[in-house]
C-alpha cells in the first residue's frame, strides 16, 4: 500500500520504533514523516500528502489532543484518519478524542503486533 504516514511524538526512540514497526510489518511503501510537537504535525499536514497519522497525547508545545482536534476541525485535512499512540490512563479522556473523530488509540507501552494489526486496520478501513 503506497500511504504517507505522519509519525508525531516527542520521542525520538518511539517514533524509532513506530517507524521500523510499519516498514518491517510491511504497511505501506510510501513515505513515514516524523515530527517531535502536534505543532510541527499541523505543519506538516498542511505542506504534504498524509494519509494516516500517529500522535502522541503528551508533547511540549501543542499536544496530540489539540493538534488533532485542529486538523479534525480543517476541512483539508478532517478526513485524514488520526490514531492516538499514548501512555495515558484516562480512558474518558481518549474516548472523547475517539467521540471526536479519532480513529482510534494504542495504549504505551505496545507490542508490534499491536501496533501492526492497529495500523493494518485503520488503514483497511480508510483507503479499502
Amino acid at each position: 500500500m503506497n500511504c504517507n504516514i505522519l509519525i508525531v511524538d516527542d520521542s525520538a526512540t518511539t517514533r524509532a520504533v513506530i517507524k521500523r514497526t510499519i516498514r518491517l510489518a510491511g504497511l505501506t511503501d510510501g513515505q513515514i514523516y516524523e515530527v517531535d510537537s502536534g505543532r510541527a504535525g499541523l505543519e506538516m499536514l498542511g505542506c504534504v500528502r498524509i494519509d494516516l497519522v500517529l500522535a502522541d497525547l503528551h508533547m511540549p508545545l501543542m499536544n496530540g489532543e489539540e493538534m488533532a482536534r485542529q486538523a479534525l476541525a480543517n476541512p483539508t485535512t478532517s478526513d485524514i484518519p488520526i490514531i492516538v499512540i499514548s501512555a495515558e490512563p484516562n480512558i474518558a479522556r481518549l474516548q472523547q478524542l475517539v467521540d471526536a473523530g479519532v480513529k482510534g488509540f494504542l495504549r504505551k507501552p505496545f507490542t508490534p503486533e499491536q501496533l501492526r494489526d492497529c495500523v493494518g486496520r485503520t488503514l483497511e478501513v480508510c483507503h479499502g
